[in-house]
């Protein structure tokens, strides 16, 4: 597949939707803030954008409730409205209810915790369903990429589990058309060791994402590592995830960005 989805993606988090324990009251202020968010990041030159329902912690270990889809639905499609690619993270591993988003949204690509395999987390244990993940891509939208983490953050692997064989059958045998590299939890730098042993393992051409902890200061190190960045902490105020996005934060990443040749 040819991906048409830019190498640099601006992290847009959603507010806790309907159904979910710090739900505010307001679907109206959700979407407000989505499209509000996603206009500061694109004003400072995010050419695509990821929405996720950060807000909404605790977080099911697979599939969410229906509102959440419909709030997701209803969050995504304003997003779209900024005119750039954007993909979908429906948290925890909700993989099959981001693809129904992208369907109904025209979203390019969604981003799965756990595709293959098995990964213990503060949900219990998460298993990957790629065969179903993808059966329903191919009959809902064939053309949404499915970019899948290695060694996913908030997660333990099981025993014995090896960096090597894990992103071969993420992309092998789960079809995965992109690997995600991140931290240990949010806004964690990935470990720059473990990221050489899961791009050494990656065939040639596979898109290698960084998925947590890029910022202005690491960019050159990263780079060796990886050719796209889903970037939220650094670029919010005061590297707070739960904050929103900080103009003068997110337009000095693009500039660094562009300098290095991301854009």
């Amino acid at each position: 597949m040819t991906s048409s989805i830019p190498r640099l993606v601006g992290m847009v988090h959603l507010l806790p939707l309907p159904g979910s324990p710090r739900f505010g009251g307001s679907m109206d202020e959700v979407v407000e803030i989505a499209i509000s968010d996603a206009e500061v990041l694109v004003d400072a030159g995010f050419p695509a954008l990821l929405v996720e329902n950060f807000g909404d912690a605790p977080f099911y270990a697979d599939s969410v409730p229906t509102v959440t889809i419909a709030a997701m639905t209803a969050a995504a499609a304003a997003v779209g409205e900024t005119q750039v690619p954007f993909g979908v993270n429906v948290l925890r591993n909700d993989a099959k209810g981001a693809l129904a988003v992208a369907a109904a949204t025209g979203a390019g690509f969604i981003r799965v915790n756990v595709l293959t395999g098995i990964m213990y987390t503060d949900q219990g244990p998460i298993v990957g369903r790629a065969a179903e993940v993808q059966r329903d891509r191919f009959q809902l939208c064939p053309d949404v990429e499915v970019w899948a983490d290695v060694m996913v953050k908030h997660a333990t692997p099981p025993a014995g589990l090896e960096a090597r064989q894990t992103v071969e059958d993420t992309i092998e045998r789960g079809l995965a058309d992109a690997v995600v590299i991140s931290g240990s939890g949010t806004g964690s730098e990935p470990d720059l060791a473990l990221s050489r042993q899961i791009r050494d393992a990656a065939p040639n051409g596979t898109r290698l994402v960084v998925g947590s902890g890029a910022s202005t200061n690491n960019l050159d190190a990263l780079l060796e590592v990886a050719d796209t960045f889903i970037v939220g902490t650094s670029i919010k105020v005061d590297r707070d995830p739960g904050n929103r996005p900080d103009p003068l934060r997110a337009k000095a990443f693009v500039e660094k960005a562009v300098e290095r040749g991301l854009l």
